[in-house]
């Protein structure tokens, strides 16, 4: 009898251990996959994956076949046409979800990645079946943004419900909770008492006429690194100067949220491992303030990266306690720090209080001039300064051109000139001045036709942030100089490198692949321009799914997207209005400066959704 109890014991143990571990596995797999993962999307998988959407993840009804992602537009004979009634609604735990900044993809995916090096603030992008499939909500409380000017200033509390960089940096004026605004007082972690007497400092240390940054329209375009809330761009705005306001999505997550949410320039990126998304001699001036990066490490690559997208003649100017403390470890930095600059012909400009700023050469005299061996080297002759998506950082200096070493410098007009004005590199793709003057008044022409189609629904400050999906030269921004509003330049990964172009007109933008998400919050910007951009991903094979889920990501509720393509395209998009919420604004014949016959202008705005869960109760 002791032994067949003793059994029956270790048996109920057994079975007790065995629904413990199914129970743990449970929790395993519903915390740890469902939480983050594809799997979070709360309904709707099954149905849409017939729609050839490479959001979907799972494995369900594929019959062991992978699945295609490809878009197709118009259907072969004896195709099925299936549209979608609806596409699900993330959870509103996804209301800021970026997906190729995801740090949970990251930790899901056991990625090995060097975070001394901020490998893990660089863009990872999701494989197709990790992709979310669902129209990201808005948080509770969202209201149509704070229109410009008066964004500059403040948002709504409820859009970007994070107050913690107010309590954090109370002492340095980032930012201030006041009832349901945030307000911001211009203020910085080294320009307390305001951008605006910082920006004029900096102006007066360079010797520029009335204390103005622009000096006369020769400074133009602007790189601020560790932006925070983008106050020291905001204030440059008012000079004519465009700064293209750069910070990771790091402990400070939400600063380049803020930063689009006034209505300023910004971009979500690191100085990590791979060069910045943008062409080599983009601006005048690169800016550093208490931003905290180790700029000796990698024998100066992030230095040099600088240095290879600052004009000829440009200054980087540096606000840090290097410059001015006298301790022994910033002493040292600064000792190191110049000591690399020297080596890198930068020479020092100015220097006062807590401020140093270094200016690169105009040719590359110093270059030659430097003893065999110097470090840093110049970069190799076959390596193009240019290339930048994906490319990794080297620690070389790049040398000028035979075109620059002989102009002394860049060769452009000032400001606003410049935004007309045939640039050196347009030789580059073998245009000619004719052909740039043709481009620049085709889409003047062609943005005042989609302001006609527009203004039933739009006033002076309705838009704001706007987005060139394919900017080519920059001509569609170019038409809107008179509009208050900015433009994100947006050229193909793939395609002519023609954002040397479009940096060299005095405007700004950026490298990307629109097969991946942007690198940027959601609900950022107000107006699309899509010319031709979904018939470039169906030669890619992309889904175009996929690609109108990311639009609607990065649009604002109320914002206006305006497709120019051809009518298959216009008939694909207009078969997922219904599930997108958005509605059809205009229809119009592209007209005789169409580049291919029968292309159409479709325009759609986006309605404003309240977060998913009250979405799913109208439902």
């Amino acid at each position: 009898m002791r032994g067949r109890s003793d059994g029956g014991q270790k048996k109920r143990l057994i079975a007790s251990l065995c629904v413990v571990a199914i129970f743990l596995c449970f929790l395993y797999v519903y915390y740890g996959s469902s939480n983050h993962g594809a799997a979070a999307l709360e309904y709707g998988s099954r149905s849409l994956r017939k729609l050839g959407s490479s959001y979907l993840g799972g494995d369900d009804d594929t019959d062991g076949k992978q699945y295609d992602s490809s878009t197709k537009f118009g259907l072969d004979e004896g195709e099925e046409d299936i549209v979608p009634k609806t596409f699900p609604v993330c959870d509103d735990r996804h209301s800021e979800l970026i997906p190729c900044l995801d740090r949970h993809l990251i930790y899901q995916m056991r990625l090995k990645l060097d975070l001394s090096v901020m490998e893990h603030y660089e863009r990872h992008c999701p494989p197709p079946e990790r992709r979310y499939n669902c129209l990201i909500p808005p948080p509770p409380g969202y209201k149509i943004p704070i229109k410009w000017p008066q964004s500059r200033d403040e948002v709504w509390k409820a859009n970007i419900p994070h107050t913690h960089l107010a309590h954090e940096k109370s002492d340095q004026n980032w930012m201030v909770v006041k009832g349901e605004k945030i307000v911001f007082p211009g203020g910085g972690t080294h320009f307390h008492y305001g951008a605006d007497k910082y920006i004029a400092s900096i102006a007066n240390m360079l010797n520029f006429s009335h204390n103005n940054l622009n000096d006369e329209g020769r400074i133009r375009t602007v790189l601020d690194v560790g932006c925070g809330v983008a106050s020291f761009g905001a204030y440059l705005l008012s000079s004519d100067i465009i700064a293209m306001s750069l910070a990771p999505n790091d402990v400070h997550q939400n600063q380049i949220q803020f930063a689009l949410e006034r209505g300023i320039p910004a971009y979500l990126g690191v100085l990590g491992t791979k060069r910045l998304p943008y062409p080599s001699r983009s601006f005048e001036l690169a800016h550093c303030s208490r931003c905290r990066i180790d700029w000796l490490q990698r024998d100066g690559i992030l230095l040099l990266e600088l240095d290879r997208l600052l004009r000829p003649g440009g200054y980087f100017a540096y606000s840090s306690p290097e410059a001015y403390a006298q301790d022994e470890e910033d002493l040292r930095i600064w000792r190191e720090m110049s000591a690399l600059v020297e080596r890198m012909c930068w020479r020092i400009a100015a220097k006062r209080n807590q401020t140093v700023i270094w200016q690169k050469p105009l040719t590359n005299d110093c270059y030659m001039e430097r003893e065999p061996g110097t470090k840093p080297p110049l970069c190799r002759s076959d390596d193009d300064p240019d290339a930048v998506w994906g490319v990794a950082m080297e620690a070389c200096i790049t040398p000028y051109s035979d075109h620059h070493q002989k102009a002394k410098g860049s060769g452009l007009a000032p400001w606003p000139a410049r935004l007309t004005s045939p640039p050196p590199r347009l030789a580059d793709f073998g245009y000619s001045s004719e052909m740039f003057e043709k481009d620049t008044e085709t889409w003047r022409h062609r943005v005042g036709s989609y302001w006609d189609l527009l203004s039933p629904k739009i006033e002076a400050d309705t838009v704001r942030n706007l987005m060139d999906m394919k900017a080519n030269l920059g001509s569609f921004a170019a038409a809107l100089k008179s509009k208050n509003v900015w433009v994100m330049n947006v050229v193909p990964e793939d395609g002519p490198n023609t954002l040397k172009v479009i940096f060299d007109r005095g405007l700004i933008g950026t490298t990307h692949n629109w097969c991946e998400a942007f690198s940027t919050y959601p609900r950022t910007y107000d107006l699309l321009h899509a010319w031709t951009v979904f018939s470039d991903i169906e030669k890619k094979g992309c889904s175009g799914e996929d690609l109108l889920l990311e639009m609607d990501r990065i649009l604002r509720p109320s914002g206006f997207v305006i497709i120019r393509d051809k009518q298959p395209v216009i008939d694909f998009i207009k078969k997922y209005l219904s599930a997108l919420h958005w509605e059809a604004v205009a229809t119009a014949d592209a007209g005789a400066d169409s580049d291919n016959e029968g292309d159409v202008v479709f325009i759609v705005q986006k309605k404003l959704r309240l977060t998913s869960e009250s979405l799913r109760n109208s439902e």
